[in-house]
């Protein structure tokens, strides 16, 4: 009686890690590098997503936290234009 319920807990857990394999391979449809200027410091950084407005809102967001402190200066930062945004392949 055990032996079909555990063969069904494998089967769905098998199943679970395809769907996470299957849709983290989809993830890196665009890259794009942007670099960002705020209060005299520059940082340049790499990100990748599905679409390309969420892999530059990502790109912004990594390199705003390396040159500013709190929630202000990290809004400030990613409300203001890239200084450079290059796309990869």
């Amino acid at each position: 009686m055990k032996k079909p319920v555990i063969a069904m807990g494998v089967a769905f857990l098998l199943l679970v890690l395809a769907v996470l394999i299957y849709s983290s391979m989809n993830l890196t449809g665009k890259r794009v590098e942007v670099c960002v200027s705020f209060r005299g410091a520059t940082a340049c950084r790499i990100a990748s997503g599905t679409t390309e407005e969420f892999a530059l809102r990502t790109a912004t967001t990594n390199a705003c936290a390396q040159v500013s402190s709190g929630v202000t200066d990290s809004l400030a930062c990613e409300h203001s234009s890239p200084v450079k945004v290059t796309w990869l392949k």
